[in-house]
């Protein structure tokens, strides 16, 4: 019996001494990441994946998910590259990105990669209808596709549905990260899509401004829905990451 979907593991590609941790979002996997750090791997950088608790196995597991089930996952991940890398830069998307904040508010860090990433939640409006029978109903479909690559939809690795206990628990993880943010104070990259429709550009521009880092850099790109290290813009996307990461590495 396979525990894990095929494709969707986790990843360790060696480089040097500067290690990039990498996050995927709410149900998806590190198949996500992946491209990214393959990119980052290219550059010569260590590029670790990691799976989130409950993810990329089977979907019924995520209704006994905390979040701190999932920052467990990142935390060990942490240790992990620490013993093999000197400095540490984080990145996250969706999710992922509001775990890698937290991460960066708590454990000593270079820098730290935010993508699509949301401040607070606009829930879903089917949420309000689901929540009352969620003793009942577990689960509800995720809706139509939105990618500007098609290619992107075929070769994704991810669930099909919300889990609806779940999603609740990235709510709390939302609310302990805006709690953190001021303690956040490690250079930060903030990426966002400007026709992302899951999480809109807004949330990029509230952590900015609640952020406690004196340095701060922003990208909005086009031709991308929510994860944007899948589709079109996912070049420069990766091209944007490995920047910082080379910004950051020339001037420690």
């Amino acid at each position: 019996m396979k525990a894990v979907l095929p494709g969707g593991e986790p990843f360790l590609f060696r480089g040097g001494r500067t290690g990039c941790l990498l996050i995927h979002g709410f149900t998806a996997s590190p198949q996500e990441v992946r491209g990214l750090g393959e990119h980052l791997s290219s550059r010569g950088y260590t590029a670790l994946g990691v799976r989130l608790f409950a993810h990329a196995s089977d979907i019924h597991h995520m209704l006994r998910a905390d979040w701190t089930d999932w920052y467990s996952s990142v935390e060990d991940g942490y240790h992990l590259l620490r013993g093999l890398c000197d400095e540490i830069v984080v990145m996250g998307v969706s999710l992922g990105g509001v775990l890698s904040l937290l991460l960066a508010a708590s454990y000593p860090l270079t820098g730290v990669v935010a993508m699509s990433t949301p401040y607070a939640h606009s829930p879903d409006p089917r949420l309000k209808v689901v929540r009352p029978l969620s003793s009942i109903l577990k689960f509800f479909p995720k809706g139509p596709p939105d990618w500007r690559d098609p290619g992107a939809q075929a070769t994704r690795v991810a669930y099909a549905a919300y889990p609806i206990a779940a999603v609740e628990e990235t709510f709390k993880a939302m609310t302990a990260m805006r709690a953190c943010l001021p303690r956040v104070t490690v250079p930060t990259l903030l990426i966002h899509s400007k026709e992302d429709d899951f999480v809109p550009p807004e949330n990029m521009a509230a952590i900015r401004e609640h952020l406690g880092s004196q340095v701060v850099e922003t990208l909005l790109v086009e031709n991308s829905n929510h994860v944007v290290t899948l589709d079109l813009a996912r070049p420069l996307v990766f091209n944007a990451a490995s920047a910082f990461v080379a910004r950051l590495a020339a001037g420690r």
